[in-house]
């Protein structure tokens, strides 16, 4: 029963996760771009969007659900069970926010939940505080490079002039923040029969802390800057895919019991991989905006003869020259823009 509850709180966390997803990254486009040096005005120009302050109240729900799963049942089954959320994500994606999904992200999206899904099936299926027992060597090392990995990425980032890669890079790194998180939350969890002292003095409360606020803005500016479905399932991939072995390398769920089981579980981690390059190709919504932005070399040549034709009766040349001169400055922010996909209204352009 104690099992159940957890795996029915997990996929509870799934669903709301990827609605809250998608609400903030529709706040984040319309928010002031997200500086780290003004922590506090980045963070209040992302909650004065009432998007992203609905979407981080779902978020703060769903991560209620997933600490609660986390404290029911083994860290390789619940991230498995989370990484059901991707296929969650394309379906909501496509029907209530405007995004459409080529074949090669439905790929993706399927090849990723199908081998999370064989990590955790093929796993041990400890529950309860059993399950967050922990070396803590293991621990040092593995929230260690974490934040190593984290760190990187995000530094890699400063130089890069294309927004929509680094838009993935963020949320990778975001990914890596968020587990580091996790880890530190799980073996927490296993001091839910202490005191509270005890609690408030573990250092694992104030890792969980620190990790939550660099993956915070990480994954804000992620959202703000880049292609939306890409950067949330590249985000959840990180998560999901450094997480479970957390699991086997932390907390000691085993790898496999026999060398069919092994093998099934390495299979598993190689899909993740070929999964995560497949993922973050350009959706075809953001295709057609391109090809709207790119319009003036091709059918927009129709377009501007139209506008030239209708201006041309009211005013003089030189106003048709200026109105046709706007064009590529609009088509650039469009193509900036191609990830905000949802009806709401966006910043003219982002940093």
């Amino acid at each position: 029963m104690t099992l159940l509850l957890g795996l029915l709180l997990a996929g509870l966390s799934a669903l709301v996760t990827q609605v809250g997803f998608l609400l903030r990254h529709r706040g984040a486009v319309a928010a002031p771009d997200v500086d780290v040096r003004r922590p506090l005005r980045s963070a209040a120009g992302l909650f004065r969007q009432k998007w992203w302050t609905i979407g981080y109240v779902l978020a703060i729900g769903a991560y209620a659900c997933h600490v609660g799963a986390l404290a029911l049942a083994a860290m390789s089954l619940v991230q498995a069970v989370l990484a059901g959320g991707l296929v969650v994500l394309g379906v909501i994606a496509e029907r209530f926010f405007g995004f459409e999904l080529g074949r090669r992200q439905w790929a993706g999206v399927i090849l990723t939940a199908t081998g999370l899904a064989l990590l955790a099936v093929t796993g041990d299926a400890r529950s309860g505080q059993d399950s967050a027992d922990y070396s803590v060597a293991a621990m040092l090392i593995f929230e260690a490079a974490l934040t190593a990995f984290g760190v990187v990425l995000i530094l890699s980032c400063r130089g890069e002039r294309r927004k929509e890669h680094t838009g993935v890079v963020l949320g990778v790194a975001a990914g890596l923040l968020f587990t580091m998180t996790h880890v530190a939350v799980k073996a927490l969890t296993g001091k839910i029969d202490t005191t509270v002292a005890e609690v408030l003095l573990s250092p694992y409360l104030y890792v969980a802390i620190l990790g939550g606020v660099a993956a915070f803005f990480a994954s804000a500016r992620s959202l703000q800057i880049g292609p939306a479905v890409p950067v949330i399932a590249v985000t959840a991939i990180a998560g999901n895919a450094s997480a479970i072995p957390a699991g086997i390398v932390v907390f000691g769920d085993p790898l496999g019991s026999h060398a069919l089981e092994i093998g099934v579980r390495m299979f598993a981690f190689l899909l993740v991989v070929a999964a995560a390059a497949l993922i973050p190709a350009p959706v075809r919504a953001a295709d057609l905006g391109d090809a709207a932005a790119e319009e003036p070399g091709a059918d927009g040549g129709d377009d501007r003869r139209d506008h030239r034709d209708a201006p041309a009766e009211h005013a003089d040349d030189g106003e048709d020259e200026a109105h046709d001169g706007d064009r590529p400055g609009r088509a650039s922010r469009e193509h900036e823009l191609v990830g905000a996909a949802l009806a709401t209204p966006a910043r003219g352009g982002s940093a």
